[in-house]
């Protein structure tokens, strides 16, 4: 028994030291398309280096606007010459890469005036971009993973009715995949009502741009980061894999910016300690191929 006894407490010491050191692998989402000098969807994905790619963005649709896709420099889809990223997107997912179509963005005409609009926009995304069927698909005949929300501008309303509606057509026997782009204030103040769903699979929070939850690039100071993932994205009840939103250079952002050294020696530590860790999300493809970020990070994500 004094044997038992004196192991006991070696015994604890241990098991809170693993508990401590747990620390989860995640992968790199990416933004693509909204440089046309940033590479084909097809040498994005043969990269290797993303698990995730998000196609940027759907800009124009809801409240009875005919929907719009822009991909700025790579193709125009007004003369249907965006058809053809059918093909980097079957590349992307024969190698195990889920493909979003992005809805949003700073810059767009978007809104929904009520929940019929809402699902009158989910019938729109199913039959052109998901698992139905239109003579008029904007990306051709690839059926994409699913939607990410990266709403920026406009009201809050009607977002839990799109994400429900995306959802039910996953009883169709494909799941449609539900992403979102919330910035880092908790909660979300356009998103917030739809992530309480907890319809998504992926949340990418946006640290830059956001100085109340972000790195302080003057002081080097991470703790207004690290609380906001720690106290609320990380322990809400949002029942997704939460990704830590970054600039991929100095240059992708207003501020916010994250050296890579400080990301992997101060930051990936801490915040991989949570279960929901998923990973890191990029903006954008173009940054990234300039900054050469996401080989500096990959091996620490």
């Amino acid at each position: 028994m004094a044997r038992t006894s004196k192991s006991t407490p070696l015994l604890i010491s241990l098991s809170v030291l693993l508990a401590l050191r747990t620390s989860y692998a995640g992968g790199i989402a990416i933004y693509w398309g909204q440089n046309g000098n940033e590479g084909t969807l097809t040498e994005t994905c043969n990269t290797g280096k993303y698990s995730h790619v998000n196609i940027a963005y759907l800009d124009k649709f809801g409240n009875g606007q005919t929907p719009e896709i822009n991909l700025a420099g790579h193709c125009n889809p007004a003369s249907n010459g965006c058809a053809s990223v059918s093909t980097g997107i079957r590349d992307c997912q024969s190698r195990g890469i889920k493909v979003m179509l992005s809805l949003g963005g700073a810059v767009g005409s978007y809104s929904l005036s009520s929940s019929a609009d809402a699902q009158n926009v989910a019938n729109y995304l199913w039959n052109n971009f998901l698992g139905g069927q239109s003579s008029s698909r904007p990306l051709g005949d690839a059926v994409l993973d699913g939607i990410d929300f990266d709403i920026v501008v406009g009201s809050n309303q009607y977002w839990n009715d799109l994400a429900r509606a995306l959802s039910g057509f996953s009883q169709r026997g494909r799941k449609v995949y539900l992403t979102a782009a919330p910035q880092c204030p908790f909660p979300d103040r356009l998103l917030g009502t739809a992530l309480n769903t907890g319809l998504f699979d992926y949340v990418w929070v946006q640290y830059f741009n956001n100085p109340p939850c972000q790195y302080n690039t003057t002081s080097g100071n991470i703790n207004n980061l690290l609380n906001s993932w720690n106290q609320y994205w990380t322990t809400s009840s949002i029942n997704s894999k939460i990704f830590l939103g970054l600039a991929a250079s100095s240059q992708a952002a207003g501020s916010g910016f994250i050296p890579a050294d400080v990301l992997t020696s101060q930051i990936l530590p801490v915040i991989k300690r949570s279960s929901k860790y998923g990973g890191v999300m990029l903006w954008s493809k173009y940054y990234d191929d300039q900054s050469g970020y996401s080989s500096a990070i990959k091996s620490s994500v």
